[in-house]
């Protein structure tokens, strides 16, 4: 099989697995309608500006939750399994492939449930959504790859902690002034330059992951 065919592959065997057990999915669902709702309850109104980093709040400790697992779940025979039969460039990309979509499935629904509950003053809604989406890819990114690290280390939390947080800091800083200029309703073309930082920040991501992850690989 050639590349494409082998992520296809492991993203089917991935989305088989949650769907039969959904231990992971109806965690993080129960997670985010939770504190949710336990943050109605606490603030019942908040201003636009806690609105918008109280919704990113949740949103990025529930993409730690679903992700951080990634390859922890996974048993050694099984990644032993994996290496005679695909190449890591594929486990990797189809990791990356299934949090992609796992999250955007998530930050949907956080999004419909935060925006019903408490009272939505998206200026531009279409704008905010597509930060939602962007965001939502670049947390499966970001921690799909320190997931992927941390993983051959001896204490995965710890050392997700530290590889995340030099990346996750200004990724949050520019998810939260896209999101903010939706909030207010500017004009699109002002977001141009946050909307290319990001997809650049995925971009190098990505290209370290496929760079990085076959010599972790080996070990």
């Amino acid at each position: 099989m050639n590349l494409l065919q082998q992520v296809k592959v492991l993203v089917y065997k991935d989305l088989i697995l949650e769907w039969r057990a959904k231990y992971a999915i109806n965690g993080i669902l129960l997670y985010v309608v939770s504190t949710v709702f336990v943050c109605y309850q606490a603030f019942k109104s908040v201003d636009a500006p806690i609105w918008n980093a109280l919704f990113w709040i949740i949103l990025l400790f529930a993409s730690i939750n679903a992700i951080s697992r990634s390859f922890v779940q996974e048993s050694t025979y099984r990644q032993l399994y994996y290496y005679t039969i695909v190449s890591p460039k594929a486990v990797i990309l189809g990791k990356i492939v299934y949090n992609s979509i796992l999250m955007v499935f998530l930050s949907l629904i956080a999004f419909t449930f935060y925006a019903v509950v408490f009272k939505n003053p998206i200026g531009d809604p279409l704008l905010y959504l597509l930060a939602v989406l962007i965001g939502s890819f670049s947390f499966a990114t970001v921690f799909t790859m320190v997931s992927g690290i941390s993983a051959k280390t001896g204490n995965n939390s710890t050392m997700m902690a530290i590889l995340s947080f030099p990346v996750i800091i200004p990724l949050l800083i520019v998810l939260i002034k896209l999101s903010n200029n939706a909030m207010q309703g500017l004009d699109r073309a002002i977001s141009t330059n946050e909307i290319l930082v990001l997809l650049a920040i995925n971009v190098i991501t990505i290209t370290i992951s496929l760079l990085l992850f076959p010599y972790l690989w080996r070990d």
